[in-house]
């Protein structure tokens, strides 16, 4: 880190703690040439995420979509918001972690689905039938068989 009053390009850290609210490390730091003192920030750096829809057309992701979604299929179910909020949290880590700028929105609703069949069998049929798109009682059928068969 280059000092900023002398661009001396030897700067030591004397005192590093957290922000109060946690987000960054503040650090104190001293050239070695000039004996000033400044401060420096360090975050993470967020790579903001983009779906690719199934139209082809892109949008910023937005995790409130999945949690209404998650909702609206876990409606009148024994699913706690903890349990739902928790999903959620989870997808939204495994996409950043995933370092990639563009997600398919494929992708994201398989998760989603994944996750809820695990949770509750209702909520993923729900889900599933949106989702995916259940033109009639016959693809409805076909994912209930492939449910059974999978016990």
């Amino acid at each position: 880190m280059n000092c900023p009053f002398c661009e001396y390009f030897d700067t030591k850290v004397v005192d590093s703690r957290p922000t109060e609210e946690g987000q960054a490390i503040r650090r104190r730091r001293e050239c070695s040439k000039c004996k000033k003192r400044f401060t420096t920030y360090e975050k993470i750096e967020e790579i903001p995420l983009i779906v690719i829809k199934k139209d082809g057309n892109r949008e910023a992701f937005n995790r409130n979509k999945i949690l209404n979604g998650i909702i609206r299929s876990c409606e009148k179910r024994p699913v706690s918001m903890k349990d739902i909020e928790s999903i959620v949290d989870d997808i939204e880590k495994n996409l950043h972690n995933t370092m990639e700028k563009e997600i398919r929105s494929a992708y994201i609703g398989e998760l989603v689905m994944n996750r809820l069949k695990d949770l509750d069998e209702v909520a993923y049929v729900r889900f599933a039938s949106v989702y995916r798109q259940f033109k009639d009682l016959n693809t409805f059928m076909e994912e209930l068989r492939k449910m059974i068969n999978e016990k």
